[in-house]
């Protein structure tokens, strides 16, 4: 951006006018350019070194001086998916369709990052709150992408995201959630048992058994209302040139049979046990 190789200071300070200027704009997107010139910036001078210290170090000066909403705008700026024909930054993806784990994989490597020992300056709940941010920029994310971020995070973010939830009392959203984890589970191949041992440690995480079965009941209902929407969408006959929605409809009902496969699994390990 500059011609020149800047001193720390000098790149913190180029930094911040690049990054004021894109942040003062109202919609995303409509400073295509900068916001190019920032991701490459970021990318090829701060955050290409293979040191994890430097990089959490890096991330974190940029990222920290911003309130959260900024910190998960600027994130989506580095790590978001690009278009392939400019390489732009592709703010409607998260939001028009399910995305594939190639365009969320630098947003989770990101947040794996900030989670990790060397981002000493983040706390989980830090990290948790940016999770919950990233997933309303530029609008509200497809549940489904949330679920598929959450899982190319790793077990620890994963479960932190999910606690805070149950901890919360969003029983409801929780439970749905954990649907779409069992439906990216099925669609990328995942165990499913990776699933099942989500959701019981998750129950562990609820004070009463009575916290713990309105869990449980919610998440069958989740189950129960996707499928009927689903097939809904088949009977009303809203076909595409790939068939989408009856595609969504094998997928899920593939996904709830071995999720319950694996519970009855798991139960059947614990009862010949005892």
């Amino acid at each position: 951006c500059s011609g020149v190789f800047n001193p720390f200071s000098s790149r913190l300070e180029l930094l911040t006018r690049l990054f004021w200027g894109v942040l003062t704009l109202s919609a995303p997107g409509s400073a295509r350019r900068l916001e190019l010139r920032i991701r490459l910036f970021c990318r090829a001078v701060l955050l290409s070194g293979s040191r994890r210290g430097d990089s959490a170090f890096w991330l974190t000066r940029i990222l920290k001086p911003w309130p959260m909403v900024n910190q998960a705008r600027l994130l989506y700026i580095i790590f978001g998916p690009v278009s392939s024909r400019d390489g732009h930054v592709v703010w409607q993806k998260m939001i028009e369709g399910p995305t594939d784990e190639s365009s969320l994989k630098g947003l989770a490597d990101a947040i794996k990052l900030l989670y990790g020992t060397e981002a000493r300056e983040w706390t989980a709940d830090d990290v948790i709150s940016l999770v919950d941010e990233l997933s309303v920029v530029p609008q509200e994310w497809l549940m489904e992408n949330n679920a598929r971020l959450l899982l190319l995070s790793g077990n620890n973010i994963c479960f932190t995201f999910l606690a805070s939830k149950a901890v919360n009392g969003r029983a409801v959203e929780l439970a749905r959630l954990m649907v779409f984890m069992v439906l990216v589970c099925e669609k990328d191949l995942y165990c499913m048992d990776w699933a099942v041992k989500m959701m019981h440690k998750v129950c562990k995480v609820f004070s009463t058994p009575w916290e713990r079965n309105n869990f449980l009941q919610c998440l069958e209902n989740a189950f129960a209302r996707m499928l009927m929407d689903m097939l809904q969408a088949v009977l009303a006959g809203q076909r595409d040139e790939e068939d989408s929605s009856f595609l969504n409809l094998f997928h899920l009902m593939n996904a709830q049979a071995s999720f319950h496969k694996e519970i009855l699994y798991m139960a059947m390990a614990t009862s010949s046990s005892t």
